[in-house]
């Protein structure tokens, strides 16, 4: 006697069909990068974009990448590094601070403050890239890194997400026990909530090294000077290369791919390291005690 699926296998069966499409259209993109970076740049239009061709040359790629103009992709992703990691960890603690003020202390003004700041989320930052650009040119600081890394530092999402997150993760039974041994409330947060908010502090981390990482709007108009660039500015400058030139241009078209698809490895090394503090904070949000 024959079974006919439920409605529930169905549904099912679904939606893993769709998880399925979403994931092969999430890594289609980075598979053709992978496969691009192997070939020369004839190879890159006269064989099929999706497979790999006969002369594999990923090595000399990634060594004609770095050799190129006296080694100036190196540099490009030291500053990438730099601007990066310097804004995330800063940004990450500054979130933490406004956040758990937020969420741990009364004061007037306390929820028209966090409804502006919920405002300057929808705010787009390509809108108030030219103002900080005139606002940096008049204090003297543009065309250097501060003019990358002081915008970054504001994360109006990072402080909404600290904020929810303390909420919960920071007991308020911990906090008067401290203040009754005698901590001050710089200890209390460097000593007793930050150990509390690492999982969330690990998502703000990785949202705001990929945002700085991935920033391009605001160092192109920030920077003119090709030994600041970030990875995202450096590239397209290349692109622009071979595009508009000839001959030896474009041959850079072999450099930008594989250029690109080193300068995903390191976000893709970060997420996995990091990978066991975000899940943790994941579940470690959906119990309630």
């Amino acid at each position: 006697m024959s079974q006919t699926a439920s409605p529930t296998d169905r549904r099912s069966n679904l939606l893993t069909l769709g998880m399925l499409a979403l994931l092969l259209y999430f890594l289609l993109p980075l598979f053709w990068l992978v496969v691009s970076a192997t070939k020369t740049t004839s190879d890159l239009f006269s064989t099929f974009g999706l497979w790999f061709s006969g002369d594999f040359s990923l090595v000399q790629n990634i060594r004609d990448t770095f050799t190129f103009d006296g080694g100036v992709y190196g540099r490009w992703m030291l500053n990438t590094l730099f601007y990066s990691v310097v804004s995330a960890v800063g940004a990450t603690l500054l979130a933490a601070l406004g956040g758990y003020g937020f969420a741990k202390f009364r004061f007037r003004g306390n929820n028209a403050l966090f409804g502006v700041v919920l405002g300057s989320i929808m705010v787009p930052a390509t809108a108030l890239a030219i103002p900080t650009y005139l606002l940096f040119s008049k204090a003297g600081i543009v065309n250097t890194p501060w003019a990358i890394i002081l915008p970054s530092l504001v994360s109006p999402f990072g402080l909404y997400l600290m904020r929810v997150y303390a909420q919960d993760a920071v007991a308020d039974t911990i906090l008067e026990a401290a203040r009754l041994d005698g901590a001050g409330e710089i200890r209390i947060f460097f000593q007793v909530v930050m150990r509390s908010l690492s999982p969330g502090l690990v998502t703000v981390l990785l949202f705001t090294l990929v945002a700085t990482w991935n920033n391009y709007f605001l160092p192109l108009i920030m920077l003119n000077d090709p030994k600041l660039y970030p990875i995202t500015v450096g590239l397209s400058s290349w692109s622009s290369q071979a595009v508009g030139g000839s001959g030896s241009s474009a041959e850079l078209l072999a450099l930008v791919v594989t250029g690109s698809l080193l300068s995903v490895v390191p976000l893709i090394a970060a997420f996995l390291l990091l990978q066991r503090y975000w899940q943790s904070g994941l579940t470690a949000g959906g119990v309630k005690e």
